[in-house]
């Protein structure tokens, strides 16, 4: 890492000290500025709780198999600011995050912009300026007042839909669902996955209201899943036995979804051929979400309830039993509800606190973990939970790191030889 690019990494992480400041109207600002790059890219947008990021993979994967020169903007990241910004899946250069920095930093500071909203602003002049014809964007949280909003999309897409980020997003699952669906347009078409009963009422009274249609998984396209198998149907495409290296059936969902939005593109004239569509979506990779390492190590960001049932229902499809559980987790989560679903898979848990300002008593959670009849001990320090876990686990035992993606990624830093390259394709 270059002495500029750690100065421009210190300024922006320096943003986030205006905390998390939901509205539009800075942005738009600044990027009025900037001309408006945004303008000259046609974009997807992509909300929901879980599943955006791997979605999103999935897309640039099939756009980039096509040919179709694509920007990706997603959040957070594992290792390296770089990571959040991609062009043809490539992560883009540290040396232009700081010529963009350079650039865009006396807007910022006149309008005070946040941390999201410059690194938004960042990604979008990045990709018009490096040719991108399609731009895939992630919210960063929620979607009405998020920063990625500022945008005018071809499609959004929603994925699953849970509570989280309850001080900002509202404390009921159809608080939340309207805080998402805030991304919706007029005639820009919205496709959703599958999505617990009471958020389908919430997303098509604000289709209703915003005048576009809402097309649902199950109803206007659908997907089958075997063990290592996906099938999908809609919009007019049929794609069987497809061989993807994502592991969980969500993430089969994720994909289908990906699947979905680029059969309504095909219908509307993008060239994206079946052929790109298998491709894409074989190779994608999302590392750090349900990922094995050497030596029987997995690693999976479940960040909150609905993230840790979907790593539980995993682990019981797979039969893994009797793990070795080094957990963290952010302040902000609920820890019963997130470790609940985990416990009855776990012989032995290693609490600690992940590299974020504030987290979970390690404690806590040994408590939790005890009130369960799980043995548990507490770790000040990631390194220490993990040796630990290392050295009690028995020959063929797996060990899962789980809880914060901030955890995981530090670890994964400890357990690999290369980290800063990270590639979303195979």
């Amino acid at each position: 890492m270059s002495d500029s690019f750690r100065a421009s990494l210190d300024y922006l992480y320096s943003l986030q000290l205006f905390g998390i400041k939901l509205g539009l109207e800075n942005i738009r600002k600044l990027l009025e500025r900037l001309d408006n790059p945004q303008r000259q890219l046609r974009i997807i947008h992509i909300a929901g709780t879980n599943g955006k990021g791997s979605t999103a993979a999935a897309l640039a994967n099939v756009f980039q198999v096509a040919g179709i020169r694509t920007g990706l903007y997603t959040s957070p990241h594992l290792h390296s600011f770089t990571e959040r910004v991609r062009v043809a899946t490539q992560q883009i250069d540290e040396a232009e995050v700081v010529r963009l920095t350079d650039e865009i930093r006396p807007h910022a500071e006149e309008l005070r912009t946040t941390f999201f909203e410059f690194t938004t602003a960042l990604a979008l002049l990045h990709f018009q300026r490096n040719g991108c014809q399609w731009a895939i964007l992630e919210t960063g949280m929620g979607g009405r007042l998020d920063a990625t909003n500022a945008v005018e999309p071809e499609l959004c897409l929603i994925t699953p839909i849970a509570q989280d980020h309850g001080a900002y997003l509202g404390e009921t699952l159809a608080q939340v669902a309207a805080e998402k669906a805030g991304i919706f347009k007029p005639d820009v078409p919205v496709i959703s996955s599958r999505q617990q009963p009471e958020v389908w009422p919430v997303l098509q009274r604000r289709a209703d209201e915003v005048g576009t249609d809402l097309l649902r998984a199950e109803s206007d396209y659908d997907w089958t899943a075997a063990e290592e198998t996906l099938s999908f149907r809609g919009f007019g495409c049929e794609l069987n036995a497809l061989r993807p290296q994502l592991q969980g059936r969500h993430q089969q969902q994720n994909l289908a979804l990906a699947l979905a939005a680029v059969s309504w593109l095909r219908n509307a004239g993008v060239a994206l051929p079946e052929a790109a569509m298998r491709q894409g979506v074989e190779q994608t990779r999302w590392p750090g979400r349900l990922e094995w390492l050497p030596d029987d190590v997995l690693l999976d960001g479940a960040h909150n309830a609905a993230g840790a049932q979907v790593l539980a229902d995993y682990l019981a499809e797979k039969k893994l039993r009797d793990l070795h559980l080094v957990v963290g987790l952010k302040a902000d989560k609920q820890a019963a509800e997130l470790l609940a679903p985990l416990l009855p898979f776990v012989r032995r848990l290693y609490a600690t606190r992940p590299p974020v300002d504030e987290a979970v008593s390690p404690e806590f959670l040994v408590k939790l973990a005890t009130q369960a009849d799980v043995s548990a001990a507490a770790y000040d320090d990631p390194k220490m939970a993990l040796q630990a876990a290392r050295q009690q686990r028995q020959k063929g035992e797996i060990l899962l790191v789980a809880g914060s993606l901030f955890l995981v990624a530090a670890l994964r830093e400890m357990l690999l030889p290369e980290t800063e390259l990270l590639s979303i394709s195979s």
